[in-house]
């Protein structure tokens, strides 16, 4: 390692003599990692983790990687700086239990699938899969993104995948699965929440192959709503599945009970879509009813905003 002036060395040691900022350091010098894969790794916030990181990138320590829409930290590439980090942790003790656990936690992170997959989105996953043609492609619109198994699906089965997201943050989450799991996804951040209409989604004069309505809690007049909309973004023949809680469908307040199955057949066929199968799901203590339609005429494409990421 060269010689470096006094005020950079303390710097660096002020920089890395904290436990957090330490196991931070340690990590980045295996592999690149993400802030969501780091936060998981030490068992804190984002928002704290992005704190500790920006420390250590001001000091020189660690640099940003962007990837795509995505960025990665790993330890600094210049020398001496790079010297210092790896001095340091040569002096760790490689089977100290805090380290370990941190290593542990990230190969996890990396190739376990997401927290939130379920036997529920791979049932859901399945229906799709099974109502598409063998060597079926084209571009597929997801709206809401509570099921990762269905997104990759979707993505591999039509590969083009364009979700929706309300949030920065809701974004990450759905491109950290989409980097892990090795499949492409578009997501376009919309001006309200991704369940509400798709009056708020980007590129407007756009249709798709498919569309999918991922458990989206649109009962009543707002699911018929959404309906009309999804029938103008759809391709003329296009596809559409829908995935819907059974108890928003069954109308209990209504003075005629309409069965949850005639309900979502009825409001298909009004919104312009021919249903060709119709079954229940029912896993992890929920219970949803599938659907899949076909596009019965050419509709009319809205004119949307949105700002893609």
């Amino acid at each position: 390692m060269a010689p470096v002036a006094a005020e950079t060395l303390v710097r660096w040691l002020r920089a890395a003599g904290e436990p957090s900022r330490l196991r931070l350091l340690a990590l980045c010098a295996a592999n690149g990692l993400s802030v969501s894969d780091l936060a998981h790794a030490l068992g804190q916030s984002e928002p704290r983790v992005s704190r500790h990181l920006k420390i250590l990138c001001e000091a020189g320590l660690i640099e940003r990687l962007p990837q795509g829409q995505w960025v990665h930290y790993r330890i600094t590439s210049e020398g001496a700086a790079t010297g210092f980090v790896r001095g340091i942790l040569a002096q760790a003790d490689a089977r100290d239990p805090q380290l370990l656990h941190d290593r542990r936690a990230v190969r996890v992170a990396l190739t376990a699938p997401a927290a939130d997959e379920s036997r529920l989105g791979r049932a859901m996953a399945a229906f799709v899969t099974a109502g598409t043609q063998a060597g079926a492609r084209g571009t597929v619109l997801v709206l809401g993104a509570g099921h990762p198994e269905l997104l990759e699906s979707a993505a591999r089965t039509f590969g083009h995948l364009t979700t929706l997201a309300s949030s920065r943050r809701a974004a990450q989450a759905i491109q950290a699965h989409a980097a892990r799991r090795g499949f492409e996804c578009r997501v376009v951040r919309t001006a309200g929440p991704d369940r509400a209409t798709l009056g708020s989604f980007a590129g407007g004069g756009s249709s798709f192959d498919a569309v999918i309505l991922d458990h989206l809690p649109a009962s009543g007049d707002g699911l018929a709503r959404l309906l009309d909309e999804v029938v103008r973004v759809v391709a003329p023949s296009g596809r559409v599945w829908i995935f819907e809680p059974y108890e928003s469908l069954e109308g209990s307040r209504e003075r005629v009970v309409e069965h949850p199955l005639a309900r979502l057949r009825r409001l298909l066929g009004t919104a312009g879509l021919a249903c060709e199968r119709l079954s229940p799901i029912e896993a992890d203590g929920q219970h949803v009813l599938a659907a899949l339609a076909r596009a019965t005429s050419i509709q009319t494409v809205p004119q949307t905003r949105g700002v893609a990421l």
